[in-house]
């Protein structure tokens, strides 16, 4: 007769349940996985399924009663550490967001928003372009099976009960600036275009006054903006697949791996 210890079933539970909290948190907030129109049963049944087949290889979970706090705040503690790792490329997605609103700031295209589901939040149409292109780019460099690849071996390199707050906090908020850094590089040359073209149309203004100005401007920017968002994407894929690598490796060592 198979005869069960209460600590041996703790540590068996433990073996499944912490690897599918932190794996939970990141499918959550990663790009894609954690879109609204990504059912949540999925999610739940791919972190299960992971979980279940990385628990046997993992390092032995802390024991830990399932019925205390401390159990509580390790489950709290997976989730955040999952939901950080995925936040890097959250950050990285929104870049093309914020290229796109930048560049339709430029263009005249501000006032042209749709609503986003998956965001609540009115964006303009050209982020929403800019950020369906990052997206497919994203997928085809299979970066999602590298960021899954970092999500698995964090369970090495930062094992579960290691805490959280030994983690490198302030290398995740920088990760911001360097969004909108990132963000106001690739969209430099077209608003340096963009404001080339205002300023023409200043020195005609000025010295022909009886030219209707705002009706000849506001085509002849919208053309130059749609040619400039031409134009931008014969070098955006270079540029966008190193950005892709910095947040991936920015992720991988966060969790205290070397470059």
């Amino acid at each position: 007769m198979l005869s069960l210890t209460s600590a041996e079933i703790t540590q068996f539970i433990g073996t499944f349940w912490w690897p599918f909290c932190r794996l939970m948190g990141a499918f959550v907030m990663m790009p894609f996985l954690g879109h609204v129109h990504i059912p949540a049963t999925v999610r739940i049944l791919l972190a299960f399924m992971m979980a279940a087949l990385l628990g046997p290889t993992l390092p032995p979970p802390p024991q830990v009663d399932p019925v205390s706090l401390a159990a509580v705040w390790l489950v709290t503690e997976q989730i955040l550490i999952g939901f950080m790792l995925a936040l890097f490329l959250t950050l990285m997605i929104h870049v093309m967001t914020l290229l796109g609103a930048m560049m339709s700031m430029q263009m005249g295209l501000a006032m042209a928003l749709v609503n986003d589901p998956g965001s609540g939040s009115s964006e303009p149409i050209l982020g929403q372009m800019f950020l369906m292109y990052g997206t497919l780019l994203f997928l085809a460099l299979d970066g999602h099976l590298v960021a899954i690849g970092v999500v698995v071996d964090s369970f090495h390199l930062w094992p579960v009960g290691q805490g959280i707050f030994a983690l490198p906090l302030m290398g995740l908020v920088e990760r911001f600036a360097w969004m909108f850094g990132a963000a106001f590089m690739l969209a430099l040359p077209a608003v340096l275009a963009m404001l080339v073209v205002n300023l023409t149309f200043g020195v005609l203004n000025r010295s022909a006054p009886s030219l209707n100005i705002f009706s000849l401007g506001f085509p002849m920017a919208m053309i130059m903006g749609l040619l400039c968002v031409l134009l931008s994407f014969s070098g955006l894929p270079t540029r966008y697949s190193d950005i892709c690598l910095q947040a991936l490796q920015s992720m991988y060592e966060f969790i205290g791996g070397t470059p």
